[in-house]
């Protein structure tokens, strides 16, 4: 059935990685594997696992925006075969993923993310990090952090997870 006028469309994503172990850390020059989260570094914490910088808060933005647009998924845009994004930052994916939506005649409207761990503790540099994610997609991203009650890998701080939503609208 066809609406008279162009509808949002929502799209949801979940990203989770654990962090990084000693046998990475030992193969970092610092000698520790940085955090990059929410397009934020976090000095003095150990930095998470992942073919890119790790950044849960980015990647879940990111693949939202793909799931609204029906572009696919982080895996088919930015997979392991593309070597150019082997540790490549956050906010980069997060801005490429907002290029291809548009590129796919969405414009991204806004983005919300929900970052799960137990640390680093977020609350302070919140704003921060929405400016950053916002110039990043082209659109407004807030994002909420909680914890979970010490459950599953996330509340035994062995690793970070965020869940994110996003709208986009049909470009005119």
């Amino acid at each position: 059935m066809r609406t008279p006028y162009p509808l949002p469309r929502t799209g949801i994503s979940v990203d989770a990685h654990a962090f990084a172990t000693d046998e990475e850390c030992a193969l970092d020059p610092a000698g520790m594997v940085p955090l990059w989260l929410a397009g934020l570094h976090w000095p003095g914490e150990r930095g998470l696992s992942g073919h890119s910088d790790g950044d849960v808060v980015a990647h879940a933005a990111a693949e939202a925006l793909f799931s609204a647009a029906g572009c696919g998924d982080l895996g088919s845009n930015f997979g392991v075969d593309r070597p150019d994004m082997a540790g490549a930052a956050g906010v980069r994916v997060l801005s490429e993923a907002a290029e291809i939506v548009i590129l796919s005649g969405f414009d991204p409207g806004n983005i919300a993310v929900q970052l799960i761990g137990q640390r680093p503790r977020f609350a302070p540099r919140r704003e921060e990090a929405e400016r950053i994610l916002s110039k990043a997609a082209g659109c407004p991203v807030t994002v909420s952090a909680t914890t979970s009650d010490r459950l599953g890998f996330t509340g035994r701080a062995e690793g970070l997870a965020a869940v994110a939503t996003a709208l986009v609208v049909p470009a005119p």
